[in-house]
């Protein structure tokens, strides 16, 4: 099929829930993606939001998917399965002791981890604060802690017991601590938000707070995990430590998986009954999820976005003194943002046409996230194209 068929299948057969740009992709291997058209494409935002962390069909994912899809595809979370088994080993021995609920993206991630809070709390305490700009996914109850209205709007009655507070603000947050709080939820760095980093003063006043109060702190990290910043998990930056932590885009490398991670004082919480997925924690996303994890071992990907966000982070820091109009280049590893004086949009379109994809976001600010094996070369030929962009502006 070519681009026009396929726009004309999506308009006629699917909701236009998102705001597509006209391309139509088929297929990727590695930093690069192709149209139906047979344009070739650098990916410098890792399939959208982040997923292709270790970049498209990387071959670790690919042989794990292959020999499990004829072994079994899905199973009940009634029974056992080695798969899942391995996984939560894996993620709690990477992570802080505690237990693993299993689920498909971020939102049900999130979902889960406010199911719990809640649950834990209820009946004298069930109110969980959020921060402005925040993103949490786009269920009714994620949606309602998202400090964005735009995401919200349209939808009530919103659910109640979400209070949100300014970002990066300490004393915001201890006054609007009250005695029905029982979490807080915070990304590390803010994706959606502006790709903004919060400080290590205000996580390690938080983190004292929650244990002053017993209240339960939530790390966001379905964007942040998985090495993206350079640690397998950025919490690992501020030396602090969550008592629930969310996971899912690159968890899976591509195949949806979530996991909401729960330390050992709240680990059984929920009981048999009082939550589930039906797909979760499939042998398939199971499989993916420990081929990921083999692959940031054995290729030192750690240390690779370590060295390649301080590279691309150098490259960007050269525009932004040969461009009046960066305001500010911030992230940690290879999650950049680039605040511009200006809209960005013009900027991401101009970008595309030159076969490189970011993202923009909050209006004026564009958002970098490579994959996490990205290879200098690749970083140089990105930065090319975004220079002369915009030298156009």
């Amino acid at each position: 099929m070519n681009k026009q068929q396929v726009i004309e299948l999506y308009e006629k057969y699917v909701m236009p829930t998102y705001a597509k740009t006209p391309v139509a992709f088929k297929k990727g291997k590695g930093v690069w993606i192709w149209d139906v058209a047979g344009k070739k494409y650098l990916d410098f935002f890792a399939a959208g939001w982040g997923v292709q962390a270790l970049g498209h069909c990387n071959p670790y994912i690919v042989r794990a998917i292959k020999k499990q899809v004829a072994q079994s595809i899905h199973l009940s979370n009634n029974f056992y399965h080695e798969q899942q088994a391995k996984l939560a080993e894996k993620l709690i021995k990477s992570s802080f002791p505690g237990k693993v609920f299993f689920s498909n993206s971020g939102a049900e991630a999130n979902e889960a981890a406010f199911k719990l809070a809640r649950k834990w709390g209820n009946p004298e305490r069930n109110e969980i604060i959020s921060t402005d700009r925040s993103f949490h996914g786009r269920t009714i109850a994620t949606a309602t802690a998202t400090g964005q209205k735009r995401i919200s709007e349209g939808f009530g009655p919103l659910p109640e017991g979400f209070v949100r507070v300014p970002f990066n603000d300490f004393s915001a947050v201890e006054s609007a601590v009250s005695s029905k709080t029982v979490a807080i939820i915070l990304e590390p760095i803010q994706g959606e938000g502006g790709v903004r980093p919060l400080t290590v003063e205000y996580l390690q006043a938080v983190r004292s707070l929650c244990d002053k109060k017993n209240i339960l702190l939530i790390f966001d990290e379905v964007q942040t995990g998985m090495g993206r910043t350079g640690k397998l998990f950025a919490y690992e930056h501020f030396g602090v430590k969550p008592d629930i932590l969310t996971l899912a885009k690159p968890l899976g490398g591509g195949f949806p998986i979530g996991a909401t991670i729960a330390a050992t004082k709240i680990a059984d919480t929920l009981q048999p009954g009082t939550h589930g997925s039906t797909f979760a924690g499939s042998p398939l996303a199971c499989v993916a999820a420990l081929a990921v994890f083999e692959a940031i071992e054995k290729e030192k990907l750690l240390k690779n976005a370590n060295a390649m966000g301080a590279y691309l982070k150098k490259r960007l820091l050269a525009l932004k003194k040969k461009f009046p109009f960066i305001k500010e280049v911030r992230g940690i590893g290879l999650m950049v943002g680039i605040e511009l004086t200006m809209e960005g949009k013009g900027i991401y379109e101009e970008c595309l046409k030159k076969s490189l994809l970011i993202n923009c976001t909050q209006g004026n600010v564009l958002r970098i996230m490579p994959p996490i094996n990205v290879k200098k070369k690749e970083i140089d030929k990105a930065i090319g194209i975004l220079d002369s962009v915009l030298q156009g502006v």
